[in-house]
């Protein structure tokens, strides 16, 4: 965007771009979020930043007002594919706070240094900055929506000491914690309780992406409602357990929101969790302009107006993920639920968790690949790829991340015996939250496009789907549910044709 587009979408108070990038004041020494309900600012004292930590790099401080760092995530760290991209939603998961930031700068292949010069030359901070920007944003978060003391706080979001916490709110928001406390509370949890507010971009499917987790929630790990979902996960610090619920608060702020409320073994996790919690629900996504370019296309935009806001559900564990693929790539959705309920049943580890909430976690990679044969049904072939990755993945020989770069992840799984184009492709959708991803092969997207006067072949609809770009992930969660819409035999799961590759 140009400093014009920029400055109407503030002179307009524009939601759309809260979260996107970041205007200071030079008059003031403030930064607010585009849509600040403060009077419009003249261009001559405006600056634009890409992200809160360079504007605090450079002297302001956030406003008190419309409180910045209280947006959706940028939608642009799911649209690049790039090294600033990747490490951003690498610092958004906590690597910096749990190994440094030599550790993200080897996960990206680069030195410490040229990763620094990168990031500062992009962005406007280096990857201390940007870290400590995430760090500000999770104890605001933490102090305006739970009871957790201020310690806790300072701990839970990654600083090293209470001081240092200290410091940094007063720094960035210019009051003490117990004042913005004071100040920005937004709810009243009930006391001890780990229940917060998550922002997000309207139009929001909540209906739709809640029913996709219903239809795929494992008992016993995962429960899902018409209105919630809530499930058990290994973290860093230990394991969890989460639920996301539609915000049915009265209050004037309560639109626009999803509520998540969680147990933890160790604080530090909580960051991480939102995150996650984040990226399975797709909330940082730019529904207004996924929905406009796709409704471009006369043939499009019906779907688009049944479903405005439709998202992509992401993942909470990579590797999980790319095992329910594999288990599910031939098989109706039904099916593999069952298959894989039937695995977490026998293998996975019981933890604690709220009475009546699911209490078993995801089998670890090396329990599928010493006993998943005794447990999985179905061809040898395929019982063996399914075990020998998991052996993969549990001795590091096969990394399978978020920030992974998506070319080389692909390359890497096609290269295993037992995964296609659709497992592939299917994982890069979903763990990377890549936008542009189509499966062409896929039979419930096929009868989407049948049912949508669009070329069902693979082939021609792989070609007809590129005036689609960049947002094809959007368009075959679209077909899917085109493919749903009306009664009609099991469908199934979404595959490509048994071949002997995936065999």
């Amino acid at each position: 965007m140009s400093f014009e587009e920029r400055y109407r979408a503030v002179e307009a108070r524009d939601t759309r771009f809260d979260g996107q990038f970041i205007t200071a004041v030079r008059t003031t020494g403030i930064y607010c979020r585009p849509s600040c309900p403060a009077r419009t600012p003249k261009q001559s004292n405006v600056t634009f930043y890409p992200t809160s930590a360079a504007a605090h790099d450079a002297g302001y401080r956030a406003c008190r007002r419309c409180l910045p760092e209280a947006t959706p995530g940028s939608p642009q760290w799911n649209l690049r594919g790039d090294t600033v991209g990747r490490a951003m939603r690498l610092i958004a998961d906590g690597v910096v706070e749990r190994d440094g930031v030599h550790a993200l700068a080897s996960q990206l292949g680069f030195s410490t240094r040229h990763l620094t010069r990168l990031l500062t030359a992009e962005l406007g901070s280096g990857p201390l900055a940007l870290a400590r920007s995430q760090r500000a944003h999770t104890a605001r978060m933490l102090l305006t929506g739970t009871d957790l003391s201020v310690a806790e706080v300072a701990f839970a979001s990654g600083f090293g000491s209470i001081r240092q916490c200290n410091d940094t709110i007063r720094e960035v928001f210019d009051m003490t914690p117990t004042e913005l406390r004071a100040r920005c509370r937004i709810t009243g949890p009930a006391p001890g309780a780990t229940d917060l507010a998550l922002p997000v971009r309207e139009p929001f499917d909540a209906d739709g992406i809640f029913e996709w987790m219903t239809a795929r929630a494992l008992p016993g790990m995962e429960d899902a409602t018409e209105a919630s979902f809530s499930r058990t996960l290994q973290l860093p610090g230990g394991t969890a357990w989460f639920e996301l619920r539609a915000d049915s608060g009265k209050d004037a702020g309560s639109a626009g929101r999803l509520r998540l409320r969680a147990h933890v073994t160790e604080l530090s996790d909580l960051g991480a969790l939102v995150t996650r919690a984040r990226r399975l629900f797709d909330l940082d996504a730019d529904p207004l302009a996924i929905d406009s370019a796709l409704s471009h296309h006369p043939t499009l935009a019906p779907l688009v107006a049944r479903v405005p806001g439709i998202r992509v559900p992401g993942v909470a564990d990579p590797h999980e993920m790319l095992i329910r693929a594999m288990v599910g790539q031939q098989v109706s959705v039904a099916s593999a639920r069952t298959a894989l309920a039937r695995l977490v049943h026998a293998l996975g580890q019981r933890v604690d968790a709220p009475e009546g909430e699911p209490h078993l976690l995801f089998p670890t990679m090396a329990a599928i690949a010493e006993r998943g044969h005794e447990v999985l049904r179905g061809p040898a072939a395929r019982i063996r790829a399914i075990t020998q990755t998991a052996a993969a993945l549990a001795e590091g020989s096969l990394s399978l991340g978020t920030a992974d770069d998506g070319t080389e992840q692909r390359a890497a799984l096609l290269s295993r015996r037992g995964i296609g184009p659709w497992t592939a492709d299917y994982v890069r959708m979903r763990v990377l939250g890549d936008p542009d991803v189509l499966l062409p092969g896929d039979s419930a997207v096929r009868t989407g496009a049948l049912r949508t006067d669009i070329p069902a072949h693979a082939r021609s609809l792989e070609e007809w789907a590129t005036r689609a770009a960049p947002w094809r992930s959007y368009l075959t969660a679209h077909l899917w549910r085109a493919a749903a819409a009306s009664p009609q035999p099991e469908q199934p799961a979404p595959s490509t044709p048994a071949t002997q590759e995936d065999l």
